[in-house]
């Protein structure tokens, strides 16, 4: 038998033998510390299909989860901010001390001439992951939706909410966005050319190597960059597979665990570590090659006169 579940009262077996006062009771312990009659479930891997189109096209609850966290998000921001003033309101001062925190962390990575236009993505990368992972954190989030009773207990089979990022899919397209916009700030702020000396260039100083080892030194360099391009191009792999790993291990901690209390606060760090792990990664993809300020390849003029000062 197939049925839909109501978070917190989905044991149909049991609703004869429990009173008014008994399930009050179990409301409460479920919200304020997260149990769940169904907390021993697992957490299927991949997405339910809330509306199939055939063919491959679906809409799953992680995606429609991530499109409502992402209007609220942004009507909470809105609302927060209102119309900007000099003189700023108190959500307004709340969001921009944020951006200030972030500033601070990320502009010495990137450097000061990409910042401006790396910023913007940087911040939309930490807020939006931030409350995706959190969303798990929710009641009701996995134990509401479609199943069947299974020796007593009601199984489901087909959540209705899924956090974003607990989807595999879901991280691979954030990896692929970050990937694109790496891609598009370095071409812009590096160029083609510094990319090219920065991953297959000599680095050693010229005239302190002896001449017989320059040219293997740039054997050695060479290699060494083609192990740097195969480093770049499983990025995508690499942060997609760290996220999703970290939340839906998170999602399957809570689940067997009992949604016990003391795991909802880790995964609160979880969440902030994740999201801050994802934004920083991406900004240092975009320092080591557009913040050469002072260095001896950079691709202004007066690092380009550094360089020829070397030979």
């Amino acid at each position: 038998m197939t049925a839909f579940a109501l978070p917190f009262f989905t044991l149909q077996p049991y609703r004869a033998r429990m009173s008014r006062v008994h399930k009050l009771a179990l409301f409460l312990l479920t919200f304020v510390c997260g149990l769940s009659p169904l907390a021993a479930e697992g957490v299927d891997p991949s997405a339910a299909k809330l509306v199939d189109f055939g063919h491959g096209w679906a809409i799953t609850n992680s995606m429609v989860t991530g499109w409502v966290i992402s209007f609220a998000l942004v009507a909470l921001i809105m609302w927060l901010v209102g119309k900007p003033s000099v003189v700023p309101s108190k959500g307004q001062a709340v969001f921009e001390s944020l951006l200030e925190a972030l500033r601070d962390i990320f502009e010495p990575i990137i450097g000061k001439k990409a910042f401006p236009t790396a910023f913007p993505i940087l911040v939309t990368f930490f807020v939006f992951i931030l409350f995706h992972n959190w969303m798990g954190l929710i009641p009701g989030v996995g134990t509401m939706g479609w199943g069947h009773d299974v020796d007593g207990h009601f199984h489901i089979t087909r959540p209705l909410i899924r956090p974003h990022n607990s989807d595999f899919n879901g991280t691979i397209a954030l990896a692929a966005i970050s990937f694109g916009a790496w891609l598009i700030i370095v071409l812009k702020f590096a160029g083609p050319k510094v990319i090219m000396i920065d991953l297959f260039g000599n680095k050693a100083d010229k005239n302190e190597t002896p001449g017989w080892l320059y040219p293997v030194l740039s054997l050695v360099f060479l290699a060494v960059g083609l192990i740097e391009v195969f480093s770049i191009a499983i990025r995508p792999f690499t942060l997609s597979v760290r996220l999703f790993g970290n939340v839906f291990g998170g999602e399957n901690l809570l689940h067997g665990t009992g949604f016990i209390f003391i795991f909802y606060f880790m995964e609160l760090l979880v969440g902030v570590i994740q999201a801050l792990v994802f934004t920083l990664l991406t900004s240092v993809y975009i320092g080591l090659l557009c913040n050469h300020e002072g260095g001896d390849h950079g691709h202004d003029e007066k690092s380009g006169h550094a360089t020829e000062s070397h030979h």
